[in-house]
């Protein structure tokens, strides 16, 4: 087993972990889903993770542990961890704690966030981040609030935050057709992205319905179960007004697994 670094344990709640994750940043990923988002978006795939309560209390130094044991593979293939969730910044030592951990191992690391609650993030937590893969919901402000029931200025504050910080973006966009799709919030997600010169690459990622079980079964009301799926043609449109805007590296395709368009 390899030796984890001593550190101070933090504890925090953990939704699932993934070993080998080939969606969440470069390489193959050991991805950690925390529990707990303030965001309600109305698409989310993950509303089991809303609730910070329903994830497993565990202990930082335990899951650097078995962490560990998958460092040769992450390492071997140019992976490493990424911190997802729910949203990470809602247990922000938490999160910091694996990420040093991870970084202590020599290990990549990448944090998952909408960016909403940014602020929560100190710069010590950003210092033990290599990549954030960033989540902008949508680029117009009264859309972003009706998907998210929250204001968009926050994640627009962290990311030139990351800007100052000159640290290594991927954008996520989620195109959802009735919802996300219109042109002029796609251009204003394109432009938000093209203002940013530290972004590395855009990932355009069709909606799909696969978690609405778990909405009835969080006894929520799911309000795009009639929302299909987009067309390669319309995702290959979302993804060519991104590239009017200057961004060179444009991924589109099933959510996650993404390929140039």
């Amino acid at each position: 087993m390899a030796v984890v670094p001593e550190a101070g344990s933090v504890d925090g709640y953990v939704h699932a972990v993934e070993s080998a994750g080939t969606l969440d940043g470069p390489g193959v990923r050991f991805v950690v889903f925390l529990s707990g988002c303030w965001l309600t978006c109305l698409y989310c795939h993950n509303p089991d993770c809303q609730n910070i309560n329903n994830g497993r209390q565990v202990a930082s130094t335990e899951l650097l542990k078995e962490i560990a044991d998958y460092k040769p593979y992450l390492q071997h293939t140019h992976g490493g961890v990424t911190i997802s969730g729910g949203e990470p910044l809602v247990q922000p030592a938490f999160t910091e704690a694996l990420l040093r951990g991870c970084k202590k191992m020599g290990l990549h690391t990448a944090l998952d966030t909408s960016g909403f609650p940014g602020w929560r993030a100190p710069d010590s937590l950003l210092d033990v981040t290599d990549l954030v893969l960033l989540d902008i919901k949508a680029g117009l402000p009264e859309l972003y609030e009706r998907i998210t029931g929250k204001a968009l200025e926050p994640t627009l504050e962290f990311a030139q935050r990351l800007r100052a910080r000159d640290m290594p973006i991927w954008v996520r966009f989620v195109l959802v057709p009735g919802l996300t799709d219109g042109e002029d919030n796609i251009h204003a997600v394109a432009q938000i992205a093209a203002d940013l010169p530290n972004v590395e690459r855009v990932e355009v990622l069709p909606f799909h319905n696969m978690g609405i079980h778990k909405w009835a079964e969080q006894g929520m009301t799911y309000t795009l179960s009639d929302t299909p799926t987009p067309t390669h043609e319309q995702t290959a449109h979302a993804v060519a007004i991104f590239r009017e805007h200057g961004i060179a590296t444009v991924y589109g395709g099933s959510e996650g697994t993404t390929a140039p368009l």
